[in-house]
């Protein structure tokens, strides 16, 4: 069996040192696999994958047994260390594109800053992996674009320079926090799509956040899913979504809407379009 990629033990979190927003949590994510925490909002998702990587205020303690990229335990870890792997083994895409990207950078500079960061490339060379990053995000006419700023950009495309952005570190590890949720139905699709053949293009490993149980089931290998910071249920999507155990499980499949909510259906009547891989 594959060693893990990423392995958390007995994370919790508290913030001005009473309230527990994530409380003994532990789980693994292996390499190449797309795992995905689902959850409501304020479970505590997003504040797991920022802990991770350490990007809590100051008024939020993290205390775990270990949170280990590839057995390197990163809470021991410096800042300045930390930051050599922010960006760089671990990518992380934020849900709003237009409050994460510099307004008064082009999207080319902003692009080209990550690989500054974490590569020594020259002036040319920097440029045609930009390209070829934006390629790879299917912006059309990427080389038009590169001057552009983030207003002139439709949300969908915004949000496909924030992957561009992720992927140029050449990450092991992508977490994607509610990466489709303030774009339309169609625009989901073409992103979770373009995520998924990235993936299998670069063997990275995908960790989505989300409260959309219908893109998850979709997408991801194993599933776990959160509540009031404790995680309540893991397994694969056949197994938590067509036999939930724990009843908070069984109120959000509940929740989905029905062809025909008159009826009582099933389980695997309530996602029809799930769990066809």
């Amino acid at each position: 069996m594959k060693s893990p990629l990423l392995s958390v033990e007995n994370l919790s979190v508290t913030f001005n040192h009473q309230q527990k927003v994530v409380d003994d949590l532990s789980f693994f994510i292996y390499p190449g696999e797309t795992f995905a925490l689902v959850g409501e909002s304020g479970s505590g998702k997003s504040i797991t994958a920022l802990s991770v990587l350490r990007l809590l205020p100051n008024n939020a303690k993290i205390n775990a047994e270990a949170i280990s990229l590839q057995g390197d335990n990163l809470l021991k870890r410096t800042e300045f260390e930390l930051c050599k792997i922010r960006g760089r083994r671990i990518g992380l895409i934020f849900q709003d594109p237009m409050s994460s990207l510099n307004p008064v950078m082009t999207i080319g500079s902003q692009i080209e800053e990550v690989l500054d960061i974490h590569f020594s490339l020259s002036k040319a060379a920097s440029k045609a992996r930009v390209l070829e990053l934006l390629q790879q995000v299917e912006i059309p006419n990427p080389e038009k674009r590169l001057k552009d700023y983030p207003h002139q950009l439709s949300g969908g495309q915004r949000q496909r320079v924030m992957i561009a952005i992720a992927l140029a570190g050449e990450p092991e590890l992508l977490i994607a926090d509610e990466p489709t949720t303030s774009l339309d139905v169609t625009i989901q699709a073409q992103i979770l799509a373009l995520l998924k053949n990235i993936q299998q293009q670069t063997g990275m490993a995908l960790w989505l956040i989300s409260h959309d149980l219908a893109l998850v089931s979709t997408i991801a290998d194993r599933v776990a899913v959160m509540q009031k910071g404790k995680m309540v249920e893991t397994g694969l999507p056949q197994s938590v979504f067509n036999n939930p155990q724990h009843p908070y499980t069984r109120k959000l499949i509940e929740a989905l809407p029905s062809i025909n909510s008159c009826l009582n259906h099933s389980y695997q009547e309530k996602l029809p379009l799930l769990l066809v891989k």
